[in-house]
């Protein structure tokens, strides 16, 4: 019985804090689903996961978080059309050991975001952070017409920093604010955003892609000063539909 499992799987640097094992268990039991199993693959290098999938056989799909979004790339044998436009990989299709990258992260980032958005909101935006899951956001706010900046700790093209943010007191006429970054995730719930926090009001909207835990810090300091506040549990759960939907059925990819 156990060889006719077919195997799903996240890969990552650091695991603990992933509810995704359990979201696939507690799928898997309420549809009986009892030909798969999904597992946590801890990668200290994106170089261990060739050998990971020598070692396991029957992996058919992966899940891809902090930080092999971009990494991961150059070892696809192909992209879907979304992954190859973002340039982040969120989503892999294993087939015959041909290896497809895709990117779930903008459907869940775009549908909860809309979800939550009231009608016909206008404003500007601040993308926390450039890694992987920043470049789906990015995507998704190029096609809902919202202008933003890029903020990380350091200055470059398209991005400034934190404390450019603060010092031009960018935060009062840019409403909606969404951490991209692992800041505030577990274990290290005191981390957040260095945001100047007294300057948001119950105008704003403060979004973070962390879930675990289910209120960040981050979240509660916007919370206090009146903003509307999200996590990212919403788009877990949408973006990992979208990764079944992808590695249950037919490719389209050329």
């Amino acid at each position: 019985m156990a060889n006719s499992v077919n195997q799903l799987g996240l890969i990552g640097k650091s695991l603990s804090h992933s509810f995704s094992k359990s979201y696939f268990a507690d799928k898997f039991k309420r549809q009986g689903i009892r030909n798969y199993r999904y597992d946590h693959f801890e990668l200290q290098s994106i170089n261990e996961l060739k050998p990971l999938l020598e070692r396991v056989p029957r992996l058919v799909g992966l899940n891809v978080t902090i930080p092999y979004k971009l990494a991961v790339i150059p070892l696809m044998d192909q992209l879907s059309p979304e992954a190859s436009a973002i340039g982040a990989v969120n989503v892999i299709k294993i087939d015959s050991g041909r290896l497809t990258g895709f990117n779930s992260d903008y459907f869940g980032f775009q549908t909860s975001l809309l979800n939550s958005l009231p009608e016909n909101w206008e404003g500007k935006a601040l993308i926390l952070g450039t890694g992987g899951a920043s470049l789906a956001v990015e995507a998704v706010l190029k096609d809902q017409g919202i202008p933003f900046k890029f903020v990380s700790r350091t200055s470059g093209t398209g991005r400034v920093t934190y404390q450019h943010v603060r010092e031009h007191q960018m935060i009062h006429n840019h409403k909606l604010v969404i951490n991209t970054t692992p800041l505030g995730m577990h274990p290290d719930l005191e981390t957040f955003p260095d945001l100047d926090y007294q300057n948001i009001g119950n105008s704003h909207f403060l979004y973070d892609l962390v879930y675990n835990p289910e209120s960040t810090r981050f979240m509660q300091l916007g919370k206090a000063q009146g903003a509307m506040v999200k996590n990212g549990l919403e788009m877990l759960e949408l973006q990992a539909e979208k990764s079944w939907e992808i590695w249950t059925q037919p490719s389209v990819v050329k």
